[in-house]
């Protein structure tokens, strides 16, 4: 497997880890626009999840057992990371900490654009679709890629990967200027220390 198949993905440790970043302090702070806050888990994210009102107690009552089943289905079995990440568990696990942490569809959108930009032309393989769905083109895409390209591959995917988080977090800053609070924080843990 390019990159090294010693991660270990859909496991405690990968979703620890993100949960170890997020903290499990409860938050409310006016400059973060995602309000109450646990574990990463926004009230309105678990609002969604739930399909019904969650309120600011239950945020606050989240468990880290909680927290970590939801990450395990909402952002990594239902986007289809798990899959991703028999071809490439560097890139499943960097999209993973894109999806939690961005709307949902940026994680793909991000790898289908970098995979589109790398295909010279499509010569090395069909445009995928900029849908952030990670279906079947786009694994083919991917694996096509990293059979062609290797771990060096790889490690540029990733970095285009990472090159656009950055921008949307700087493009978010520049919309919102309360986001200034958050911009090195993010940029730090999810763009320079990564996954």
């Amino acid at each position: 497997m390019p990159g090294g198949g010693e991660i270990i993905i859909d496991s405690p440790s990968l979703i620890d880890g993100l949960l170890d970043r997020e903290g499990g302090t409860f938050t409310d702070r006016p400059e973060d626009s995602g309000g109450p806050t646990k574990w990463g888990w926004t009230q309105s994210a678990l609002c969604a999840v739930y399909d019904r009102a969650v309120s600011i107690e239950a945020v606050r009552n989240l468990t880290r057992e909680q927290a970590a089943a939801l990450y395990a289905q909402e952002h990594w079995r239902r986007p289809g990371f798990d899959k991703l990440a028999a071809i490439s568990p560097k890139v499943a696990a960097k999209l993973f900490d894109i999806h939690v942490n961005l709307p949902p569809s940026r994680a793909g959108e991000f790898l289908q654009r970098a995979l589109n930009a790398l295909n010279k032309q499509a010569s090395l393989y069909a445009d995928v679709k900029v849908d952030g769905q990670i279906g079947p083109a786009t694994r083919s895409a991917l694996a096509t890629y990293l059979r062609l390209r290797g771990g060096e591959g790889e490690s540029v995917l990733l970095e285009l990967i990472n090159s656009q988080l950055a921008v949307y977090y700087l493009e978010r800053t520049e919309a919102r200027s309360l986001n200034e609070f958050n911009i090195y924080g993010w940029v730090l843990n999810r763009v320079v220390k990564d996954v």
